[in-house]
């Protein structure tokens, strides 16, 4: 038409028919872009529907490229944990020929088939109707338009279904369509010219990650299971490693996965408070058994217990710590290796992963496992014979932490010459537990004396003594000395402190009786009788 308007038309324009198109030229223009435009809505509406197809294509070749570059990596000797960046820019010129490409496997052959966004997208429409306005001095409009139905589009991709946490499925939906989004612009940014331009992509790009962040910020707090924690984190980082590909900013959401990642610590914690009550629950409290050489190094295979004198022993014999010791042990571990699970491919240096799971380890020992222990030593039907073996086994349990320092050592593959900024502080843990259970101890004790002494039946106006203790001090004292011989077990402070304590408190019981307001009188048998009680006391006292 601009051939015509301006080098045909003068040449003819004496002519009625030349007026005549001359003036149907805008009205013709207005109908091609009109027609233009109807094409574009269409794109428009073809690409909202193909996103989620092109991000799942996109998701899953910068899935398989960070595969192949930690494959690459292990050849090497690349330890686990180094930051393992990829070449972006190298990875952006390949977006910007290839624009997208994934391997697809067919389900009847095996070869391979690589797809481009093209393939997926006629992006035809878009080319004709910039040319279009172009040509006609109106590409200022057509620019507003697109810009303006896209933001319209990205508003709806990212606003999330409701049930989006109940499911990694919802999630992964979520991710496929901004990603799809995302890739739409790129690819427009690198084949047109001011149709998109990169300040414009950065703004978009800006306030959908604000939106993002929000969005899952909301929706993991729903989360209680840390298996769908763990799949949402995964996401989370083939979807950043995905934009950052193509150019796009993402620490702001590796720096969520940091708030998510103790919201996925406190799952697993709630988690391994139920098992570590189920350990408990299941615990006989006695001395693991063993018959057999085979049997011992089972143990030994599963909880660090080194004791010369033990193995010098005959078969059968027992280990000092009940069964479970090794289960604690096994689950503590079983803790650091979920916890390293979200770790993974977070960008950090194998120090900093190190730090981190010392620091989950912790809260384990002083958080779940304490508070688990000392319910468990306030239970009442915890005797004093399990209040003995629960002190031996936080004993076995902290001689233990030496050996999970150097089991997150080795997994983080730092150097044992490395200062660590975080202990483990199973010290203080087990020593609380210990405390507590002594205590008990001593609480219990006290307690099973005044049941004996309650049975005490004096007749305060004897007028001879039996010529013998009372019969509920004989009682008391043979459950004392069975209960003394359970204490030789026990640190030889504790084991006297406890003896110490039963006896005093005895002594202000029997003293209690002897001076109740209530006894109005007493003949001198029942003195003397009471005085054979005492001098029993005193006898096995210095026995025992």
């Amino acid at each position: 038409m601009e051939q015509l308007e301006n080098v045909y038309f003068p040449r003819v324009n004496q002519y009625r028919f030349c007026q005549l198109m001359i003036e149907n030229l805008p009205t013709l223009r207005e109908d091609i872009k009109e027609i233009s435009m109807s094409d574009l809505k269409d794109f428009l509406e073809s690409i909202r529907k193909h996103s989620d197809k092109i991000g799942e294509t996109a998701m899953k070749q910068a899935q398989q490229q960070k595969a192949f570059s930690i494959a690459l990596q292990k050849q090497n000797n690349v330890k686990f944990g180094k930051n393992m960046y990829i070449n972006h820019d190298r990875i952006i010129e390949e977006k910007r020929e290839i624009v997208l490409r994934h391997i697809l496997e067919e389900e009847d052959e095996n070869e391979e088939e690589v797809l481009t966004v093209q393939d997926l997208v006629d992006f035809s429409p878009v080319y004709r109707c910039l040319h279009i306005y172009s040509v006609l001095g109106d590409e200022e409009t057509f620019e507003n338009y697109y810009r303006k139905q896209r933001k319209k589009q990205a508003r709806l991709v990212l606003q999330p279904q409701s049930s989006m946490h109940e499911t990694v499925d919802g999630y992964r939906r979520y991710f496929t369509q901004i990603v799809g989004f995302f890739v739409v612009e790129d690819h427009i940014l690198h084949v047109t010219q001011g149709l998109v331009t990169r300040a414009y992509t950065d703004e978009l790009w800006n306030m959908a990650l604000s939106k993002i962040i929000a969005v899952l910020r909301a929706h993991s707090s729903y989360c209680t299971d840390p298996d769908l924690v763990l799949e949402l984190k995964n996401l989370i980082v083939i979807f950043a490693d995905t934009l950052q590909g193509y150019g796009f900013p993402v620490n702001r959401l590796f720096d969520l996965l940091f708030e998510i990642r103790d919201q996925y610590n406190e799952t697993l914690l709630k988690k391994w408070a139920g098992v570590f009550r189920d350990i408990f629950e299941e615990d006989n409290y006695s001395p693991i058994p063993i018959v057999s050489e085979e049997e011992y190094k089972i143990v030994t295979s599963k909880f660090p217990f080194q004791d010369s004198d033990l193995e010098k022993q005959s078969f059968p014999k027992k280990f000092p710590m009940s069964q479970s010791v090794p289960h604690i042990y096994i689950q503590v571990k079983e803790f650091i290796y979920a916890s390293l699970k979200f770790s993974e491919s977070l960008h950090r240096s194998s120090t900093e992963i190190d730090d981190m799971l010392r620091k989950s380890t912790n809260l384990l020992l002083t958080r779940t496992l304490s508070s688990c222990l000392l319910n468990l030593i306030r239970k009442p039907h915890i005797g004093l014979t399990e209040l003995v073996q629960i002190i031996i086994n936080t004993t076995h349990l902290e001689q233990a932490c030496k050996y999970l320092e150097d089991f997150i050592t080795n997994i983080t593959n730092i150097s044992q010459e490395t200062v660590h900024t975080t202990r483990l502080y199973g010290l203080s843990t087990f020593k609380d537990a210990r405390h507590a259970a002594e205590g008990e101890i001593y609480t219990k004790l006290n307690q099973k004396i005044d049941e004996f002494v309650q049975l005490a039946d004096y007749d305060w106006t004897m007028s001879e003594p039996d010529g013998r203790a009372s019969g509920y001090l004989m009682d008391l004292i043979n459950f004392l000395r069975s209960i003394f011989q359970v204490f030789t077990h026990l640190p030889g402070k504790v084991a006297q402190t406890a003896c110490m304590s039963a006896c005093q408190h005895l002594s202000t019981s029997l003293m209690q009786m002897l001076l109740d307001s209530e006894l109005k009188q007493i003949s001198m048998g029942a003195v003397q009788q009471f005085n054979l009680d005492v001098i029993q006391c005193e006898c096995k006292y210095h026995v025992g």
